[in-house]
């Protein structure tokens, strides 16, 4: 029996409002039923209409008529289209080999200078011959135990056998000079800024698409020139005090502000005091090989009437300075996403 042409087109549009909002499973059945209202020749009809094949109609009727069980997914386990990693198996060996030329595959490999992301790796397996896109390499790389990852400093290297005798005399120099009411201070050289319009790493609120402009190179400005913040911090009342330099970290500069910090403040807060206890780290304006850092100290100590003690922090140890994480750490939070325009 031939199905008139209107009763197709009415089918059509049926199934093109109502397909949008059913599953493969609930779209057979409904054809299905179709075809069986219109009995011979129903089939092909209701295949045209959907844009179907007839043997996806005819499933739908033997699925009506044997009354099988709702499976509680739209495909049959194993149905559906394969993986691409199924169908090509030398793409995961291919995808490691540019991942870790080094362990995998070959240390000449096209991607050993590049940045290895999804986009790039995918066009270079496209270029051997694996059709893949950038989405399905993110995948296959977390299947295999990657994620991005950045570099982690952990490595020390040696250990001084005396590092621990090292750090337990600097605690007790330093609890005995705390008990007896002497100051003691943690100094050390904050790393140089540009004076200027220019990038300050991190993020501030401001109202949407208004970033504050700044330079888009980082050449120093002939007249303001950079800052060098020189920071002192007392353990005991833990303040923490700052002086700016204009030009370079020298010795001279460290010892300097460490007189400024005597002079306008820690004299007032240790007016008894007759000693000063200073904590460093083993390298820069105040490190323990240079003659200078001695020579000033030794003039501030006449100055004074201070007996001068410093203990340096070992090589490799300038993190534990407790200026690092009490002083410093805040100033960076505070400043960040913002340019220094003036010392």
């Amino acid at each position: 029996m031939r199905i008139p042409d209107e009763i197709r087109s009415q089918l059509a549009v049926k199934f093109t409002v109502l397909f949008p909002h059913l599953d493969e499973r609930q779209r057979r059945l409904l054809m299905a039923a179709e075809a069986r209202v219109l009995g011979h020749g129903g089939v092909r009809a209701v295949a045209r209409a959907a844009s179907v094949s007839e043997t996806t109609v005819r499933k739908g009727v033997f699925e009506l008529e044997t009354g099988e069980e709702p499976l509680g997914r739209v495909r049959r386990p194993g149905g559906g289209r394969k993986r691409v990693a199924d169908l090509d198996t030398g793409l995961r060996p291919a995808l490691l080999a540019l991942v870790e030329p080094d362990e995998r595959g070959d240390p000449m490999s096209p991607l050993r200078w590049t940045v290895k992301s999804t986009r790039n790796l995918a066009r270079e397996l496209a270029r051997a011959g694996h059709k893949v896109s950038a989405d399905t390499v993110a995948d296959l790389l977390r299947e295999e135990g990657f994620s991005l990852q950045a570099n982690a400093k952990t490595i020390e290297g040696s250990q001084h056998p005396d590092r621990d005798a090292q750090f337990r005399y600097l605690n007790e120099q330093a609890r005995d000079h705390r008990d007896a009411g002497q100051p003691v201070i943690s100094v050390d050289t904050k790393k140089k800024e540009l004076v200027g319009e220019f990038k300050n790493n991190g993020r501030q609120w401001r109202p949407a698409a208004d970033p504050m402009p700044v330079s888009v190179h980082d050449f120093a400005d002939p007249q303001l020139g950079k800052a060098v913040p020189y920071g002192i911090y007392d353990l005991a009342a833990n303040t923490g005090w700052v002086n700016v330099g204009t030009d370079h970290d020298t010795a001279a500069f460290a010892v300097e502000s460490i007189r400024r910090w005597w002079s306008g403040q820690g004299r007032t807060t240790y007016p008894q005091a007759t000693q000063l206890l200073i904590t460093a780290d083993a390298g820069g304006s105040n490190g323990y090989r240079t003659r200078t850092w001695k020579l000033e100290l030794a003039r501030l100590a006449a100055e004074t009437g201070l007996t001068i003690t410093v203990c340096h922090l070992p090589p490799g140890t300038s993190k534990w300075n407790k200026i690092e994480h009490r002083l410093f750490s805040h100033i960076t939070m505070n400043w960040r996403g913002r340019p220094l325009t003036s010392h």
